[in-house]
C-alpha cells in the first residue's frame, strides 16, 4: 500500500472511530435535551460556521458552477439526509439495531459504484465486504446491552437504512470533485447548503433545546463531542480520504463503528466481555483489509495497458 492509500485509510479509521463513539453519544442527547431536528441542524450550522472561519485562513479556491450544483446535491445526500435520517432513526430504534443497519452501507456502496463508476465487482472485494458483515454481526447478536433490544422499531431501522444509502450515493456523487478541490472548500458549501435548506425546519427546535436551559454538564460535553468530533473534524477528514481510496473501501469502515459502540459499552458496563468480540474485531479489519487491497478499475485499466504495450513491443522485435 502506498503512502496516499495508507493516509487515506488512517483517514477513515480515525473518523469511523469517532463516529462509533457518537452513537451511543447521541443517543443520551435525545429526546429529553434536544429533538432530532436540533441535533441535526446545530450540527449543519456549526459545521458551516467552522468551515468557513478556516477558510478564511487559506487559499481563496474558485469552484466551477457544474461542480457547484454537485456540492449541492452532495450537500443533501452526505451531510442533509445522511445525518437527519440516522438522527432520526436512532431515536426511534434501539443503537444495536441502528449498528446492524449501519452495516449495510459498504454493500450498497459496492453496487452503486459497480452501476456508476463500473467499478468491478471482484471476488476479493465482495469476499472482504461478507466477512467484515460477518463479523459485525457476530458482535452485534452476542451483545448483552442492558437495554435488551427495547425501543426497537421497523421506522426506526428504515431511517438508519435510508441514511446509509444517501451516504453511499454520497460517496460515489462526490468523488470526482474531491479530488479537484480541499476538504475546506468542500464541506464549507456543503454545510452552508444543508443549513439553509433546513432552516426552516431546524432552527426553531435548536433555540428551544432543553439543554441551554439547564446548562447539565455531562450534555454539554456530549453535545460538544457531536459538534466538534463527530461533526467538524470527521467530515475534514472525509474528503481527503476520498482523495486517496475507493467509495467502496470507505464504506467497509462503517463495520468499524459497531465494534467500537461494542467496546464503549463494555466499558461503562452495558454490555459483557466475550471472546467473540476479538474474533470479530479480526474479520472486520481482514474484510477491510481485503477490500483495500483488491484491484479497482484504474488498476486493471493500468494492467491492461501495460499488457498491450508490451505485447507491441515484442511484435515490433
Amino acid at each position: 500500500m502506498d503512502k496516499s492509500k495508507l493516509q487515506g485509510n488512517a483517514a477513515m479509521l480515525v473518523s469511523s472511530i469517532i463516529f462509533g463513539a457518537n452513537i451511543p453519544i447521541s443517543k443520551n442527547l435525545m429526546p429529553y435535551w434536544m429533538s432530532p431536528w436540533a441535533v441535526s441542524y446545530s450540527r449543519f450550522a456549526f459545521g458551516a460556521i467552522m468551515f468557513w472561519l478556516v477558510s478564511l485562513f487559506m487559499p481563496k479556491t474558485k469552484v466551477s458552477k457544474k461542480d457547484m450544483f454537485t456540492l449541492f446535491i452532495g450537500s443533501l445526500l452526505g451531510v442533509g439526509v445522511n445525518q437527519t435520517a440516522f438522527i432520526y432513526g436512532l431515536q426511534l430504534t434501539a443503537p444495536t439495531d441502528a449498528s446492524i443497519v449501519v452495516t449495510t452501507m459498504p454493500i450498497m456502496a459496492m453496487m452503486i459504484a459497480f452501476f456508476m463508476l463500473k467499478e468491478p465487482i471482484t471476488f476479493k472485494k465482495a469476499s472482504g465486504v461478507f466477512l467484515g458483515l460477518s463479523g459485525v454481526l457476530s458482535i452485534i447478536l452476542s451483545a448483552n446491552y442492558n437495554s435488551g433490544g427495547k425501543g426497537a422499531s421497523v421506522a426506526g431501522d428504515l431511517f438508519c437504512m435510508l441514511s446509509c444509502l444517501s451516504y453511499a450515493f454520497f460517496l460515489v456523487v462526490t468523488r470526482d470533485i474531491s479530488k479537484k478541490y480541499n476538504g475546506v472548500t468542500i464541506m464549507k458549501w456543503m454545510f452552508l447548503f444543508s443549513s439553509i435548506v433546513t432552516f426552516p425546519l431546524g432552527f426553531h427546535d435548536l433555540v428551544s433545546a432543553e439543554i441551554f436551559v439547564s446548562g447539565d454538564k455531562t450534555a454539554w460535553a456530549s453535545y460538544l463531542y457531536l459538534l466538534f468530533g463527530a461533526t467538524f473534524f470527521t467530515y475534514l477528514l472525509i474528503p481527503e480520504a476520498q482523495k486517496r481510496i475507493r467509495p467502496t473501501t470507505i464504506g467497509m469502515y462503517n463495520y468499524v463503528q459497531p465494534l467500537v459502540a461494542s467496546i464503549i459499552a463494555i466499558s461503562v458496563g452495558q454490555d459483557t466481555f466475550s471472546w467473540i468480540k476479538p474474533f470479530a474485531a479480526v474479520l472486520i479489519f481482514l474484510g477491510v483489509y481485503l477490500v483495500t487491497t483488491s484491484k479497482s478499475r484504474e488498476d486493471m485499466e493500468r494492467e491492461k495497458n501495460a499488457s498491450n504495450q508490451m505485447y507491441e513491443a515484442q511484435s515490433i522485435k
